[in-house]
């Protein structure tokens, strides 16, 4: 039976908690019905970083809408995986309604909000009394390096996990970042506080500028602006330089990111692959096709590492925006070639195609990722070379510029996509540029979560050669 919030039909839920453990009564049901109502395509998707159910099950209404219409012959089943993963109230999701997504007006160094403040205390039950010590640094900005110095000690605590949790092994992305298993921290957490936050206000304040020079340089074309007209630069003001307290809300942000980054790959790997596995046992003739987005995607992917040996079910999988290395897959790394990615080899896994759709216009992945990626160890910094040296920096992600360094890997527009739609490589790793339609969205996300479109549910569609 459909959700009565999902318009599609039948449709199941999944949801796991933070170290991957699968609510029994859901797993069977689905495990059950999904033989009754001789399901053979089963779509199944794991969202981002949405702050709750309500947020994650209108996204899967609003992408899944589409699909019965694209494929009517088609004997489709549609999961909607729900783990705890969190967005910072700050992030618009376009074209969702003020109440669904709590959207509040985006203010460099501004006080924790309301909404991002009950976000946190959901994802991690049992910190108060730290998210309340956060929240008040944030809102008084006391002078000094030494202070910057606690704030980054209270939100490390924040976010740490136990050495014997299950998901303190899945902060890694490539073997470089690990010595025997144990992952090095990102140097948001062991390096200089009160520098980081200078980079992370840098950046975020690089990244406005170019937003408004873009909004206004439309804007001047629209009124028939020639381009030898001047007009003052955006961020050019000596009172907008950023200083260290601008930055320190991106830092919480940031650490956040790496804890889920951190949860779905354990999500991933512990709960859905191993859910997977169970449905190849009741259900040995359903086509499983998997989708994430932003983490969502590093969850699916992590899915195929624990899957049980000899399982062939997943026919597809599907990136959208993905929040996690574009080395992942990589069996070497291109400036590190005795390290590889975590997931190397494991699209192999897929009896099908990997395909990442990515976006120029996704600023949360493109500006400020890289920063937030960097390993311990990793002397780079920001500044100095700017932002379009970031685009291309070691710590890149699939959702900015796709799959890097996997011999075979075949590129598309989405256009050229959709048009090959049928001739689709049926196998190995897929770029497909959707700039196209992953465009919109305010800072400081960009398009990261401008995902639901009719080209991209198509796209699900091709990958899993769904009629």
């Amino acid at each position: 039976m459909a959700d009565s919030e999902v318009g599609v039909t039948p449709y199941w839920e999944l949801t796991f908690d933070a170290d991957g453990d699968v609510n029994g009564k859901q797993r069977d049901r689905l495990l059950r019905e999904v033989v009754e109502r001789g399901v053979k395509d089963l779509i199944v998707f794991a969202h981002g970083w949405n702050n709750d159910r309500s947020a994650a099950t209108r996204l899967y209404s609003r992408f899944f809408e589409p699909i019965p219409a694209l494929a009517p012959n088609a004997r489709l089943g549609y999961v909607g995986v729900i783990w705890p993963s969190m967005r910072f109230s700050d992030e618009p999701i376009p074209d969702f309604e003020r109440a669904v997504t709590e959207v509040t007006e985006v203010s460099v160094g501004s006080a924790l909000d309301k909404g991002t403040r009950s976000a946190l205390l959901r994802a991690f039950p049992g910190r108060a009394t730290l998210i309340d010590q956060i929240a008040r640094m944030l809102d008084r900005q006391p002078d000094g390096d030494a202070a910057l110095e606690e704030y980054g000690r209270l939100v490390r605590l924040l976010v740490e996990l136990r050495p014997e949790a299950p998901g303190a092994a899945f902060a890694a992305d490539t073997s470089s970042e690990s010595e025997e298993g144990s992952p090095s921290d990102p140097e948001m957490f062991v390096g200089d506080t009160a520098e980081m936050c200078r980079e992370f206000a840098r950046a975020l304040a690089e990244a406005k500028a170019e937003a408004e020079a873009t909004t206004e340089d439309a804007a001047g074309t629209a009124a028939g602006a020639g381009p030898g007209d001047e007009r003052p630069r955006a961020g050019a003001a000596a009172a907008d330089i950023p200083q260290a307290w601008d930055g320190a809300h991106e830092l919480l942000r940031q650490a956040t990111y790496f804890a889920m980054k951190r949860r779905a790959g354990a999500v991933g790997e512990r709960g859905l692959g191993r859910t997977v596995g169970r449905l190849a046992q009741a259900a040995p003739g359903v086509r499983v096709h998997l989708v994430g987005h932003s983490f969502g995607g590093r969850l699916v992917s992590f899915a195929l590492r624990g899957l049980p040996k000899g399982v062939r079910t997943v026919k597809s999988v599907t990136l959208l925006q993905a929040a996690f290395s574009h080395y992942a897959f990589a069996a070497r790394l291109p400036h590190e070639t005795r390290s590889g990615g975590v997931l190397r080899g494991h699209q192999e896994r897929i009896d099908g195609p990997l395909v990442c759709c990515f976006s120029r216009f996704d600023s949360a992945l493109g500006t400020v990722y890289p920063l937030a990626s960097r390993t311990a160890g990793d002397d780079r910094t920001a500044a100095g070379f700017g932002l379009p040296r970031l685009l291309g920096a070691r710590w890149g992600a699939l959702g900015h510029d796709g799959v890097q360094a996997v011999s075979g890997t075949k590129a598309f527009t989405l256009a050229d996509a959709l048009r090959a739609r049928a001739t689709l490589p049926a196998s190995g790793c897929v770029n497909i540029d959707a700039s196209a339609v992953v465009r919109h969205g305010g800072l400081p996300a960009g398009a990261h979560s401008d995902i639901c479109h009719r080209e991209l549910a198509q796209v699900v569609l091709a990958a899993g050669r769904i009629h």
